[in-house]
């Protein structure tokens, strides 16, 4: 499966608004039924308002009506290793399990592969609200 999310997330890359940074970067996310949902950056003038890849994808998976992430693929056009940003691992942790494997890849290919624990140990998550009711 990991083939086809890179591909997805080639894709994706592909129509990145980014027009600033000129730092594309494609994302897609494997939902528990086994369908791909993809994502790009989208940049904007007033910075802090732009969308990572990683957070479009997983609009896309709730949008179609999902809520389990199973597998992630980060891809940037620069072909360097891009991790999630701190925000993103937030908002992967909300649909997946601390084993979830996140593939970072660049347009050739695998660059790395990560478990969701070691991008984000001590996460925040929906237990720590329940404990405080």
């Amino acid at each position: 499966m990991q083939n086809e999310l890179l591909t997805a997330a080639l894709a994706a890359m592909k129509n990145a608004h980014a027009p600033y940074s000129n730092f594309k970067v494609g994302a897609a996310v494997l939902d528990a039924d086994g369908n791909i949902h993809s994502g790009c950056n989208v940049e904007n003038a007033a910075y802090p308002e732009g969308l990572c890849a990683e957070a479009a994808a997983i609009a896309a998976l709730v949008t179609a009506g999902k809520k389990e992430i199973m597998q992630v693929c980060i891809v940037g056009e620069s072909g360097k290793n891009i991790p999630p940003c701190g925000g993103c691992r937030q908002k992967i942790n909300e649909f997946a399990t601390p084993e979830t494997p996140i593939f970072v890849c660049g347009p050739e290919g695998l660059l790395q592969k990560f478990l969701l624990k070691d991008l984000l140990p001590y996460s925040f998550d929906r237990k720590h609200l329940e404990e405080a009711e």
